[in-house]
C-alpha cells in the first residue's frame, strides 16, 4: 500500500514540525511519496492531469498542513478546487476517489486545550477540520481520522517533536 502525502506549507524551511515530518517521511520511500505543492508550483500553476494521475497512483492520500486561519494554507485550497474536478472526483463519472483512503496531518499552532468547547476557541480541532471530511465524503472517499500535533506555536521541546514524526509515520502504516 503506497501512500501519497500532498505537503501543502508555504515556508517549510522555517517549520519545527513540518519539517521534521518530512525528514522522518523521506526514509520511507518505499512505501510514501512526498509531493511538496508550494515547491512543485511555485507560480501556482497546477498540471491537474499529472496531479489526478498521481493520486490514482497511490492507494492512500493524506494532506499535510499547517493550520492557518482555522484552514489550510491557501495553495491547497486552490488544488482541492482544481484538481478535485467534477467529472473526476465526483459528478458524472467521478468516482476515481471512491473508496480511497484519505486522511489530514496538520500542525496547530494552539494547544489542544483551546480546541474544545470550553478552550479559547469554542470548537475542537475535528469541528475546524470538518470542510475536509464533507469534502473526501462527497467525493465518496473513505475518509480517516486526521493526525495532529498541537502548540507548535509554543517552541515545543525537541523529544515532543522527535515523538510526534515518529507517531506520525505509525499513523501512516494504520491506515
Amino acid at each position: 500500500m503506497k501512500t501519497l502525502i500532498v505537503i501543502a506549507h508555504p515556508s517549510i524551511e522555517s517549520s519545527t514540525i513540518n519539517k521534521r515530518w518530512l525528514e522522518e517521511l523521506r526514509k520511507h520511500p518505499e512505501e510514501i511519496t512526498i509531493h511538496e505543492i508550494y515547491k512543485e508550483y511555485p507560480d501556482e500553476k497546477i498540471d491537474i492531469q499529472r496531479e489526478q494521475e498521481l493520486i490514482e497512483a497511490h492507494d492512500n492520500l493524506i494532506l499535510q498542513f499547517p493550520v492557518y486561519w482555522f484552514n489550510c494554507p491557501p495553495f491547497l485550497k486552490k488544488w482541492l478546487d482544481e484538481v478535485l474536478a467534477d467529472g473526476w472526483a465526483y459528478g458524472r463519472g467521478g468516482d476515481k476517489l471512491k473508496d480511497k483512503k484519505i486522511s489530514l496531518a496538520v500542525t496547530a499552532g494552539i494547544k489542544s486545550k483551546d480546541y474544545s468547547s470550553t478552550g479559547r476557541y469554542t470548537y475542537t480541532l475535528s469541528e475546524v477540520l470538518r470542510p475536509f471530511e464533507v469534502t473526501i465524503l462527497y467525493t465518496q472517499a473513505d475518509y480517516r481520522p486526521f493526525y495532529a500535533f498541537y502548540g507548535a506555536e509554543y517552541s515545543p521541546l525537541d523529544q515532543e517533536v522527535e515523538l510526534s514524526a515518529q507517531e506520525y509515520i505509525h499513523f501512516i502504516n494504520s491506515l
